[in-house]
């Protein structure tokens, strides 16, 4: 992207009402499905609307810009067409209703209604001291925790929680006064002092209380916020974007919509990202370059006091104690002096923000993946609480390295491994944590079949496994690991060439220099890096050219995409490994079953332990479930939360009941098998729904329509003076009524409609 874009006019960028709508059917099918001029697009709007806003701008906040029009000549979202009757009202107290990131609400204040969307929270934990020092065991701890190793037994947890509102986003005409609002802020009933909320955010679920900020949005606009989700005012409505009402379409639809959001904003050369967070360079250097309060100054002495906070006290004989210091940024910077009256309002946000990125600038730049000179290792470890948590160790060297912008939650974790915990005080009979416990048929799961071999060439196919993303390797034949080991020695440089029609690769992933470890057995390459939409269960095809050092890998296109459960593949995949391995829990960053909630666990044992048909369905026996989790026979509290959670699976059909049988020695079967005791089972099909294409297309592979765009319906701003016709007026009551909107909608004032449409690339 050209500097020379770093500053935009009003008329220079695109307008979600605009001529061309902001938001393509491409980009609810995800972000390498977008055309690059479609990308392009959005990104000038968004790099516009973060410049336009005084504070970094979370994906969620990125996609309400578009989704619902916020205009950036100082009206915001007051010019869009929303009723505001849609919106969400909200009572804020002492204790309420969780709200997500990116939340456009109505706040209900006794006398004029204050209208704010969510900016930006974090937690607010009690034990938090003033100047940033934090306990370790709050650290990475869950939602509800009560204490060191004492998550809490509350099935609906609450935790304290900040909410930064932007009560200034929906225009001047919406927007309380400036007495109005330090009324509200000295009442502080509503809002403190510093125009932010503080409440008890009580979640339904602990599952929900682990969501990810973008997921935990869509099932706020899906639920809550449904009404101003599917508006027939907005630019682009979901529905026609995904073509489908259907719910579960819906939902992934969103899902990809909100990733595309994030991917864009990561893609921008004039943003910086912390976490979900964008802001711009400019906005950033010129903070760095202020020596005032939260300038470059104070930024550099926080950054040295988080490095310099682990140094050990000496003892007699030059003797150290092992010391660990948790530091809070949010505390941190109120008590940094004269700062805080520049921490009120939205400002706060922007502040927490710069000061992460400073302190991760600063451990990547002047440490050895977070391990510094002096010794000691610093690593953020809660992205959440507290404005971010970040952990100082010495001596560093003692553990193992990392990624230290990963937030490892080490605080909560080391309580956890001394105080096991006991979900209630007088349970008697023992329990544990989740463990997973696979079946013998994973013996024989996803083993490569030799498709050609000949004098020049041999081809055999695999399906890609978890392991192989969470290690970055890929296993070779023995035939042909000896043929390699033979020509190049033990450990040869290999070429790897990565070919996937359809898909999007980087130029590190398209060709990459792995080292393969041939030892006398099979041998495997190393050193791979996998393309982020490769999953388990993808079939790989592999061609080595006899006596070559290259190994070209292929993957084959589906004549039509399909959709399992929440993934949508495009390629031939392995259903057995999909089952197995893309379960809850596991992804190319780990496989584990701690920290699930109830409804995940069970999914992911049924899936993991269940018996594996050739479909890729797997059943389990229902009154083996909760050994199946736990190893041994759980407590009854967690039996009795286990069953809930399958009662919930199988009304929400995710999960099926089934009848099988046991024989003599033990073993089930499925069908039933005569003279065998029956037994119940439930068992996990995933669902195959095809992905049509918007314009019809059968097969993608063919080619056809290529330079075809689709355009939905949406609506477009009219200039002053120009009116719509009544055939668009027609339009626009049949598309409300493909919404649901039953009676119809007519369309606002200044608005038209554009019927859905085709046109060239």
């Amino acid at each position: 992207m050209a500097a020379s874009r770093a500053h935009h006019t009003v008329a220079e960028v695109p307008d979600p009402y605009g001529d061309h709508a902001l938001l393509s059917s491409a980009m609810a099918e995800g972000y390498d499905a977008v055309p690059a001029v479609e990308r392009n697009r959005l990104l000038r709007y968004l790099e516009a609307v973060v410049e336009a806003r005084r504070t970094p701008v979370h994906a969620a906040v990125a996609f309400n810009a578009v989704y619902f029009g916020y205009d950036l000549d100082g009206d915001g979202y007051g010019r869009s067409p929303l009723r505001l009757d849609d919106f969400p009202v909200v009572t804020l107290g002492e204790r309420a209703p969780a709200l997500p990131v990116g939340a456009m609400v109505c706040v209900a204040t006794g006398s004029d209604p204050l209208y704010a969307e969510i900016l930006y929270k974090e937690g607010a934990h009690a034990d938090v001291g003033t100047l940033g020092d934090v306990p370790g065991w709050v650290s990475g701890a869950p939602a509800g925790a009560e204490g060191p190793g004492r998550p809490g037994a509350d099935t609906s947890p609450r935790r304290r929680e900040l909410l930064v509102p932007d009560p200034h986003a929906f225009g001047p005409g919406l927007s309380l006064s400036p007495a109005q609002l330090h009324r509200l802020r000295t009442h502080q009933r509503w809002i403190n002092e510093d125009g932010h909320v503080v409440i008890d955010a009580c979640y339904p679920s602990r599952e929900a209380a682990r969501r990810g900020d973008l997921s935990a949005y869509a099932d706020y606009l899906l639920t809550t916020a449904r009404a101003q989700l599917l508006s027939p005012c907005v630019p682009v409505s979901l529905v026609e974007l995904v073509g489908s009402t259907h719910d579960d379409a819906l939902r992934a639809g969103l899902l990809r919509l909100l990733d595309t959001v994030r991917r864009i904003l990561i893609s921008s050369e004039l943003l910086r990202m912390w976490g979900s967070y964008a802001m711009t360079r400019q906005a950033l250097a010129a903070c760095w370059r202020d020596t005032g309060p939260l300038g470059g100054d104070d930024l550099r002495t926080l950054a040295a006091a988080v490095e310099r906070a682990a140094t050990p006290s000496r003892r007699r004989y030059g003797l150290t104690a092992p010391v660990t210091v948790y530091t809070a940024v949010g505390p941190r910077l109120r008590a940094l002096p004269g700062a805080k009256d520049l921490l009120k309002g939205v400002e706060y946000a922007a502040a927490v923000c710069r000061a992460n990125v400073t302190l991760a600038d600063v451990v990547q730049r002047d440490s050895n993946q977070g391990l510094f000179a002096n010794g000691t290792r610093v690593a953020l470890d809660d992205a959440f609480e507290g404005g971010g948590i970040w952990r100082s160790h010495h001596p560093g060297d003692a553990e193992g390295p990392g990624d230290p912008l990963a937030p490892a939650g080490r605080g909560w974790a080391a309580t956890t491994a001394m105080t096991p915990w006991s979900e209630s005080e007088s349970e008697s009979e023992s329990e544990s944590e989740p463990v997973d416990s696979p079946l013998a048929d994973d013996a024989v799961l996803g083993l490569s079949e030799l498709v050609q071999t000949g004098e020049e060439e041999v081809v055999w196919r695999l399906p890609l496994r978890l392991g192989h993303l969470i290690d970055g390797c890929l296993p070779l034949r023995s035939p042909i690991a000896g043929e390699l080991r033979v020509a190049c020695g033990r450990q040869p440089t290999i070429r790897l060439e990565l070919d996937h029609p359809g898909g999007t690769l980087d130029v590190g992933e398209a060709v990459q220099n792995t080292v393969a470890e041939l030892g006398e057995g099979a041998g495997r390459l190393t050193g791979v890096v996998w393309p982020l939409d490769f999953f388990p269960g993808l079939v790989l095809q592999l061609h080595w050219s006899r006596g070559s050092r290259v190994v070209r890998v292929v993957t084959t296109r589906l004549d039509q995409p399909v959709q399992v459960g929440r993934r949508v593949i495009g390629h031939c995949y392995d259903p057995c490994v999909l089952t197995r391995e893309d379960a809850p829990g596991s992804d190319r960053s780990g496989d584990t079953a701690v920290g699930l909630g109830p409804k995940q666990l069970v999914m992911r044992t049924v899936r993991r332990c269940g018996l594996l048909t050739p479909e890729g369905h797997a059943l389990l026996d229902r009154c083996g479930l909760p050994l199946a989790v736990y190893g041994r026979r759980p407590a009854r509290a967690q039996s009795a939360v286990l069953e809930a959670a399958v009662a919930e699976l199988l009304t929400e059909r995710f999960l099926e009941p089934a009848v099988g049988s046991r024989d003599s020695t033990g073993q089930p079967h499925f069908p039933a098998r005569p003279g065998e005791r029956t037994i119940p089972l439930i068992g996990y099909r995933p669902a195959r729904i095809r992905v049509l294409r918007p314009w019809g297309a059968t097969s993608p592979a063919t080619g056809r329509m290529r330079g075809v765009q689709y355009v939905p319906g949406h609506l477009r701003r009219l200039l002053p003076g120009r009116f719509p016709s009544e055939v668009q007026r027609t339009a626009f009551r049949e598309h409300c009524r493909r919404l649901g909107k039953a009676d119809g909608w007519e369309l606002p004032e200044g608005y038209t409609f554009v019927t859905q449409h085709t046109r060239g690339l």
